[in-house]
């Protein structure tokens, strides 16, 4: 793979990370709710499910997908379904920023990891973009080396990318300026996921 071919690779990869969605709204609350090795631990989670689907993508599963709408849609289904329960829960304040941070509840870093395991291996979004954008990439994968090149750029793009996110907003000095608006966050962001569910399910 030469470097031109693996910039645009890089450069839709960290456009896909960079743009805003449920994904940030997920780090975001435990990098604020649970601290910084909770907003690492929902980064790096985050970053395993995208490496999952560029794996997947790289050894035909788009190709399934394509063909197979009854599929698709189950995964839309599911993915449409986590988002509007996280919805509900933020409204609530239940488990979202505000809750955590009046309560002073510790959230397990078990708890970050496998919510932004879920957020990104449920979302048809990441499904969407690995079809539509990185399946070019798949003709370039008859070695190893470029195997691994594919895999490992978009996991490791998308993991860095939330770990600057992670670092930002578990400083004390934003946390101190973030916690007296911490239900007008989870309000926004509880309307923002649950709007994306019913989009996924309208678009069906």
């Amino acid at each position: 793979m030469t470097f031109t071919v693996w910039l645009s690779l890089f450069t839709i990869c960290i456009l896909g990370a960079m743009s805003p969605g449920p994904s940030l709204a997920v780090v975001a609350k435990h990098s604020l709710a649970g601290g910084r090795l909770n907003g690492l631990a929902t980064a790096w989670a985050h970053a395993l499910g995208i490496g999952i689907y560029a794996f997947i993508t790289l050894i035909g599963l788009a190709v399934v997908l394509q063909q197979s709408p009854l599929l698709f849609k189950t995964i839309s289904v599911a993915g449409a379904g986590y988002l509007a329960y996280l919805g509900f829960n933020a409204l609530r304040s239940k488990g979202g920023v505000a809750a955590k941070l009046e309560s002073g509840e510790k959230v397990s870093v078990w708890q970050s990891a496998r919510e932004g395991f879920f957020i990104s291996i449920l979302s048809p979004k990441i499904a969407l973009f690995f079809i539509a954008l990185f399946s070019q990439f798949v003709a370039l994968g008859n070695e190893l080396s470029n195997q691994m090149i594919i895999v490992a750029t978009p996991l490791i793009t998308d993991g860095l990318w939330y770990t600057f996110i992670t670092l930002i907003l578990s400083n004390s000095k934003v946390i101190d300026k973030i916690r007296s608006k911490a239900v007008l966050i989870d309000r926004l962001s509880g309307l923002v996921l649950i709007g994306l569910a019913v989009r996924v399910v309208v678009t069906l």
